[in-house]
């Protein structure tokens, strides 16, 4: 059933996936497209981000590429495609006799759901590093920045912001998690070391699912309770995970969460000269990602956008307390190593993420590591 390219055999049609995205991202408003020269933007933001965080880049960023939703869209369904099609293929393998009448269900909500989420995103996403956690997808799809300019255009509309101001802390952002990448040799392998675990976990699922026995007893008291605190608490991922499944859930989240609110430190941390209005700029955009209609709320909720803002929140508070207690060093000493990223706990208690590291951060000084 695979088509829009390519020879692997997977249960989801990529074009109808598109098409659907497509439809759902729409063009975005006429006349808000921001007139501004990315490549100056991008350089001054690097310059500026290598200058305040010590992270140097080993290799040129990508350059950035102004691009319409329809363009978003199709790269990230794109590098979705590099992401499931490996595994789906796998799974559609051990069908069996039943694998076309399976893939063909099977196919026609994965396809459906995909376009959901990825038409949804692209009505509201201003810029993105794209960066295909895949370490065999590295040398096909190298990294891209972009900046998707309805949207930006949009926002800096709906905001009552100066564009030249507004572009300028959206790329700060984007060029950082860029320059995170670009310059920290582990991080691209340690996140692509989780996602095959989880491939790996959603594989054994698979699997088991395949199974000849179907479980139709009813929930017991405990199941209904963890159902209602993970509904309560917008946890739904949690439902269907065991132990050591949410222990690496945990780790994806609490890295994820350092990638992003270090990006959002940042962004803040050296734009002040450059942005008279920071302050207002930042109460908007907290309050654009925390306004929605209810339908939207609900979206959100069920594609796991509320756990991003979480993540934006969490990461941004845990790196602007560890620079205020342990100096831009501690911020630095974050990239040294996996083992230096806080966990989830720590996240929420800066303070023993500090104590923890106290030690391996004096060494380092003293011996000017």
């Amino acid at each position: 059933m695979s088509r829009g390219g390519g020879t692997s055999a997977t249960v989801i049609d990529w074009i109808v996936a598109e098409k659907i995205a497509a439809f759902i991202a729409g063009r975005g408003r006429a006349g808000e497209t921001p007139e501004v020269d990315l490549a100056a933007l991008a350089g001054e933001s690097e310059r500026r981000v290598v200058a305040y965080t010590g992270l140097r880049p080993r290799a040129p960023l990508p350059p950035p590429e102004g691009v319409s939703r329809s363009e978003w869209v199709a790269s990230n369904i794109s590098a979705t495609r590099a992401l499931l099609d490996p595994l789906l293929a796998r799974a559609g393998d051990g069908l069996g006799p039943l694998k076309p009448a399976a893939q063909i269900g099977i196919g026609l909500m994965l396809s459906s759901e995909i376009g959901l989420v990825v038409g949804y995103l692209g009505q509201r996403v201003l810029g993105q590093y794209e960066l295909v956690l895949l370490d065999e997808a590295a040398v096909e799809r190298p990294p891209r920045l972009l900046f998707v300019l309805p949207n930006l255009g949009h926002a800096v509309a709906s905001f009552g912001a100066e564009e030249t101001e507004f572009m300028t802390w959206v790329t700060l952002h984007e060029v950082t998690h860029a320059v995170q990448f670009a310059a920290v040799p582990w991080l691209h392998a340690h996140l692509a070391g989780l996602v095959r675990q989880l491939m790996a976990n959603a594989e054994l699922r698979l699997e088991s699912a395949r199974g000849p026995r179907l479980r139709l007893a009813p929930p017991r008291r405990a199941e209904l309770a963890r159902l209602g605190r993970a509904l309560r608490g917008g946890d739904l991922i949690g439902l269907v995970m065991n132990r050591s499944e949410r222990e690496l859930i945990d780790r994806v989240q609490a890295t994820m969460a350092v990638v992003e609110g270090h990006a959002e430190h940042v962004m803040d941390a050296v734009a002040p000269d450059l942005l008279p209005s920071l302050p207002r700029l930042r109460r908007a955009l907290d309050a654009r990602r925390r306004t929605q209609s209810r339908l939207s709320r609900l979206v959100g909720r069920l594609l796991g956008l509320e756990l991003k803002l979480r993540q934006y929140e969490r990461g941004k508070a845990f790196c602007d307390r560890i620079v205020d207690d342990g100096g831009r060093e501690a911020l630095v000493w974050l990239w040294s190593a996996p083992e230096a990223l806080p966990t989830l706990a720590e996240l929420e208690d800066p303070g023993a993420w500090l104590a923890r590291t106290a030690a391996a951060r004096a060494r380092a000084t003293a011996t000017g590591a």
